[in-house]
C-alpha cells in the first residue's frame, strides 16, 4: 500500500520554524520573545533571534531614547548667538583686540554667548560705515556717535561710563605760559576727524587762521604725549582719563564735559540679551576680578544709560564732510472731531427783521 502523501504545510508555518532553527544556529547574548508576524512568541534559549540579526533589536527603543537625549542636549546649546561689537579706532585693529578682548570674554562669560569685536584702520573709514548704516550688534562709543546712532540707526543705549568724558590739551610747562595762542602754528596732535577730540579741539580754535598745526598721525591717544615727549610735537589732544596718567604735562585747556561712553544696542538684539549685557556690566566693578576690563577701558564702572542723556550731541558733527541733518519729520495733523458747531437757538430768539414802509 502506498504511504500517503501528507498536504504541505503554509507558508507562514514553514517561515516560523525557519526562524526557529535559525535561531538555534547563532549564539545570542540576551534572551529574545520577540513576536512575529502572525503573534506567535518565539523563545531562543539565549540565542539570536532573527529579527535582532535584521536590524530589529529590542534594544533598538533604547537606542532612539538615547539619541533623542543627546539631540535635546545638543539643542540647549542653540540658544546661544553671535554679536559684533563695534569700538571706535582708537587703537590699530591688532592693537584693539588685545585692550577689548578681556571685556568680549567677560560678556561672554556672563551672557553665555559669543562677542566678536568689530572695528576700523582709522576714522575715515568709521565715518563712512556709519554713515552708511554697516550692521553691528552692539557699540561702544562716545557722546556723539551714540546720538547719531540713536536717531538714524535705531540703536538703544543700554549703560555708559559713570565718569563724563572731558579732553585735555596737554603740552609742557614752558609752552603752557604762552597760553593758548602759545600753540597757533605750532604742532598739536589729535586723533583724526570725527574723533571727539578732535571736534573739541576745533572749539578751541574756532578761527581756521589762528590755529595749530594739527597733526593727526596718532594712532591711539598715548602716541600724542609720546610725541610731545620726542620733540615731535608741541602739544596733544587727549582724553581725560589719559591726562591722569601724565602729571608731568601741564592741561593748558579742557574741554566742556560731554556724556560719558555709552554701550547701545541695535533694534535686532533680543530684549534678553539687551537685558544680560546691561545686567553684567552694572555689576562689572563689584567683581575684583574683572579690574582689568575697567582698566583697558578708562573707566571707574558704568551706569544705567538714558537716549535723553544724549541728545543733542550728534550736533558735533555738522562741520565734518558727510553730514547731512537729520530729516525733519512732518507734524502730524490734528485729529478731527467731525463735530458740527452748535448753534443755542435761545440766543437767536427776539431777534426780528423789520422794514420800512
Amino acid at each position: 500500500m502506498a504511504a500517503r502523501r501528507l498536504p504541505s504545510q503554509p507558508w507562514r508555518v514553514r517561515r516560523r520554524a525557519w526562524k526557529a532553527a535559525s535561531c538555534n544556529a547563532f549564539p545570542c547574548s540576551t534572551a529574545c520573545a520577540g513576536p512575529d508576524e502572525a503573534g506567535f512568541r518565539l523563545a531562543s534559549g539565549g540565542r539570536t533571534c532573527y529579527t535582532a540579526r535584521q536590524g530589529r533589536s529590542p534594544n533598538m527603543k533604547r537606542i532612539t531614547g538615547l539619541s533623542a537625549m543627546l539631540l535635546a542636549l545638543a539643542s540647549t546649546g542653540a540658544t546661544a548667538a553671535e554679536y559684533t561689537l563695534t569700538v571706535e579706532p582708537n587703537y590699530p585693529p591688532y592693537q584693539a583686540e588685545q585692550v577689548y578682548q578681556p571685556l568680549l570674554d567677560y560678556l561672554s562669560a556672563s551672557t553665555g554667548h559669543t562677542f566678536r569685536l568689530k572695528t576700523a584702520t582709522n576714522y575715515h573709514v568709521y565715518w563712512r560705515d556709519l554713515r552708511n548704516g554697516v550692521p553691528t550688534d552692539f557699540a561702544f562709543e562716545e557722546a556723539h556717535f551714540t546720538d547719531y546712532r540713536i536717531t538714524r540707526l535705531g540703536f538703544t543705549p543700554l549703560v555708559r561710563v559713570s565718569d563724563p568724558t572731558r579732553y585735555s590739551l596737554l603740552t609742557t610747562a614752558d609752552t603752557a605760559e604762552g597760553g593758548l595762542s602759545g600753540l597757533i602754528g605750532y604742532r598739536v596732535v589729535s586723533m583724526p576727524s570725527p574723533s571727539l577730540g578732535y571736534l573739541a579741539l576745533i572749539e578751541l580754535y574756532r578761527n581756521p587762521m589762528a590755529q595749530p598745526e594739527i597733526l593727526s598721525e596718532a594712532s591711539n591717544w598715548k602716541d600724542g604725549v609720546d610725541m610731545i615727549f620726542a620733540g615731535e610735537s608741541e602739544g596733544a589732544m587727549v582724553p581725560n582719563y589719559i591726562a591722569q596718567l601724565y602729571p608731568n604735562l601741564v592741561s593748558l585747556s579742557d574741554s566742556r564735559e560731554f556724556t560719558g561712553r555709552a554701550l547701545s544696542a541695535a533694534g535686532n538684539v533680543p530684549q534678553d540679551v539687551r537685558e544680560a549685557v546691561t545686567q553684567a556690566m552694572l555689576r562689572l566693578h563689584e567683581d575684583p576680578s574683572q579690574y582689568e576690563v575697567l582698566v583697558e577701558l578708562g573707566a571707574t564702572q558704568f551706569v544705567q544709560a538714558d537716549a535723553a542723556e544724549y541728545a543733542g550731541s550728534e550736533r558735533l558733527l555738522r562741520a565734518v564732510y558727510g553730514y547731512k541733518p537729520a530729516p525733519v519729520r512732518p507734524a502730524e495733523p490734528a485729529p478731527e472731531t467731525g463735530q458740527k458747531p452748535e448753534v443755542d437757538m435761545d440766543a437767536l430768539e427776539g431777534i426780528r427783521a423789520t422794514t420800512e414802509d
